[in-house]
């Protein structure tokens, strides 16, 4: 996710400062890692660095002195392209879970009980995010949010049964590389 699109994202709503920006990402992507506080203004200093936004004035508000940004017209169109980009699918994923099974069958492990703990470790997860999705008052950002990780979470565990059919071959052609 590109941190300086999506800020620039929430700067189109209108001006705001670092602490704004931060708090409204966390709620706005609420199963994405939060931002820290460094990111947000280091990024926002690359942002008028590079012409996408401008300071718009600061003030104190009876607190400490904030400085509020908002977005260029260079922004504005940058951000629109970003938008409409279609981000293209990958011609291969690199896979955490293969190298293991790989590892496991190059040192001598047991493949099928991974395969196994980590289908366990998925379904696990699945359970966590059909909670959270089900939770009373769960906003559209959540549900969709949870959605998408539970999307991916069954890919995996389909291509882990896959996989466990064809461990033997696996093996094989593992084995005699």
């Amino acid at each position: 996710m590109s941190t300086r699109h999506i800020l620039l994202g929430l700067l189109a709503t209108g001006p705001s400062h670092g602490y704004d920006l931060k708090r409204r990402h966390d709620e706005r992507f609420p199963q994405a890692r939060p931002l820290a506080y460094g990111q947000v203004y280091t990024t926002l200093q690359r942002l008028v660095r590079d012409g996408l936004a401008e300071v718009d004035g600061t003030g104190s508000d009876g607190g400490p002195e904030r400085t509020a940004y908002r977005t260029t017209d260079e922004g504005t169109e940058e951000l629109a392209r970003w938008a409409g980009e279609i981000a293209p699918p990958a011609p291969f994923v690199a896979n955490e879970i293969f190298a293991k099974v790989v590892v496991a069958i190059l040192s001598g492990g047991d493949p099928a009980r991974y395969l196994s703990a980590q289908r366990a470790a998925h379904m696990e997860r699945m359970r966590e995010l059909t909670a959270v999705k089900a939770a009373k008052g769960a906003d559209l950002a959540t549900v969709l949010s949870a959605d998408y990780a539970l999307n991916h979470l069954d890919a995996d565990l389909r291509w882990m049964n896959t996989t466990a059919a064809r461990l033997t071959t696996l093996t094989a052609e593992v084995d005699a590389a």
